[in-house]
């Protein structure tokens, strides 16, 4: 059976590979974004059969609660959705992600999509 899963990539817009990426000299980021796109998109090309949804990068965030609306920041820089035979086959998917091996991305995380209790 094929499970549906979430990914989440994550990144800390104050973390050390963050605030070294951003110090790099424009020419050369501009070189390794163009770089880490051809290696997403290689990604994405290997891994075509399992996408479900490319997803993409995530802006800011608001966050509701009974007290209203509100802007917070979180780690969450994108997302995509995947299917595959389990959790561990799924997120064997993203190791070596250019999320984190060619962009100051620090991590990946995938979760399953449980169906809705008593739907």
């Amino acid at each position: 059976m094929t499970n549906t899963f979430l990914a989440v990539f994550l990144g800390s817009k104050s973390s050390p590979r963050m605030k070294s990426w951003m110090e790099l000299p424009e020419a050369e980021r501009k070189a390794k974004e163009r770089d880490g796109i051809a290696a997403w998109k290689a990604w994405i090309e290997k891994h075509h059969g399992a996408i479900v949804e490319i997803g993409g990068p995530l802006g800011k965030t608001k966050r509701v609660t009974e007290r209203g609306v509100e802007d917070i920041a979180n780690q969450m820089s994108g997302f995509s959705v995947v299917r595959a035979e389990s959790h561990e086959a799924a997120a064997k998917l993203f190791e070596k992600h250019p999320h984190f091996t060619n962009f100051p991305g620090e991590a990946v995380e995938i979760m399953p999509v449980l169906p809705i209790p008593g739907a």
